[in-house]
């Protein structure tokens, strides 16, 4: 494939289930782009108290779930993940952080996890989106916990347009990490959508209430407040 070929999509596995894996996320540090997406939340829904149940879909470690909660006292967040590995990582980081009264961890898959409450008057996502063979089930998730008025805050990687805008990100962002999250952050930027896959993905699902735009050279946001 020449490098300005456009990029098509490739899907990569669902779960990070491995514990060399997960081990290697729990040890990396995402202080940058993590602390930008609670800062992009307080940005978007500056207008709106944010108390109450929040779920984060795909929580993975439990990293922005313990930033959204340090950054919302008044807050109880559930973290949903279907990686046992991730979570496990993610629980001894709630222990670490003594916030377990607060934050509550559980494995599920979507669509047919059960989570503590119907609906939900936050929800949050970092990163899942890339992960699913079908996004559907995440829009369909969405539409299921969200409740009237709910703020709904979603950031993953963004799909370069060549091969070559893959390697730039590879080089500037994880080239001093380990080969592993090198391999998956170049397998992720492959797995991504484009800002104009997604706003297609929520017209189809009926969720037009959200709003979608890049935030950086490899992330963008879908975000709204659901109609109450």
């Amino acid at each position: 494939m020449s490098e300005t070929t456009p990029l098509q999509r490739l899907p990569e596995p669902e779960l990070m289930d491995g514990e060399a894996q997960a081990r290697a996320y729990a040890e990396a540090d995402f202080s940058e782009p993590h602390d930008h997406f609670v800062t992009l939340f307080q940005e978007f829904f500056s207008g709106i108290k944010i108390d109450g149940r929040v779920v984060d879909l795909g929580c993975g470690t439990a990293d922005i779930t313990l930033r959204f909660a340090r950054a919302y006292p008044d807050c109880r967040v559930d973290g949903l993940d279907g990686s046992a590995a991730m979570l496990g990582h993610g629980q001894a980081a709630v222990d670490s952080a003594g916030l377990g009264d607060r934050v509550n961890l559980q494995q599920g898959l979507l669509p047919e996890a059960v989570l503590p409450t119907a609906t939900y008057p936050v929800v949050i996502c970092n990163s899942l989106l890339h992960h699913l063979h079908r996004s559907g089930v995440l829009w369909a998730t969405v539409d299921r916990l969200a409740e009237p008025g709910a703020a709904v805050f979603i950031m993953d990687l963004m799909r370069p347009a060549t091969a070559a805008q893959v390697d730039q990100l590879v080089a500037a962002y994880v080239a001093d990490e380990p080969a592993i999250l090198q391999h998956d952050f170049r397998a992720s930027l492959h797995a991504a959508f484009t800002v104009t896959e997604v706003v297609e993905q929520l017209h189809d699902a009926a969720l037009d209430w959200l709003d979608v735009c890049a935030v950086s050279d490899r992330h963008l946001v879908i975000s709204g407040q659901r109609p109450a």
